[in-house]
């Protein structure tokens, strides 16, 4: 893999900017911290890395603008199709409600069995990202989990 191919910069559009509870704050910035950190981004076309990607939703789809790390040019955007994540989103929020509750008054058994169900949920819906950007962007494994975490953050509208 190329050192070069790899996010550098990521933003979430503002437009849909909520109050989010400080635990979904913290899991976007871990997500973002962790992204930038280690990732692997190779969209087609054979541009050259690294990238600054801005993310957003419009028309129930997910637009990642892939451009230059100087953050000036488009080079590329990058559609993902919102409908096959409802479910997985919609059962990823209320597992996270759960794991943010018991986090407060359960046992360390009742936390772990939900936090494995979380983590369980969190894969498939990273595995169906990866899989969806097939053709469009080669992500690693982990690169794929934390766009997933953020596309996840971008459906919180309030």
């Amino acid at each position: 893999m190329a050192k070069n191919q790899c996010i550098a910069g990521i933003y979430l559009d503002e437009k849909y900017k909520v109050r989010r509870r400080p635990e979904v704050e913290h899991e976007q910035a871990v997500a973002i911290y962790d992204l930038l950190e280690d990732n692997h981004f190779e969209p087609a076309g054979g541009f050259e890395g690294p990238y600054s990607v801005h993310m957003r939703i419009e028309e129930n789809r997910i637009y990642m603008d892939v451009r230059g790390d100087d953050d000036s040019e488009n080079l590329t955007t990058i559609p993902v199709p919102l409908s096959p994540f409802r479910r997985i989103v919609k059962d990823y929020f209320m597992i996270c409600e759960s794991y943010y509750d018991a986090i407060k008054k359960a046992s360390a058994s009742q936390i772990e069995t939900i936090d494995m169900a979380r983590r369980g949920l969190h894969n498939e819906g990273s595995e169906q990202l990866r899989e969806l950007l097939a053709e469009k962007v080669t992500v690693d494994e982990n690169t794929a989990r934390r766009l997933f975490t953020l596309i996840c953050v971008l459906h919180i509208r309030g």
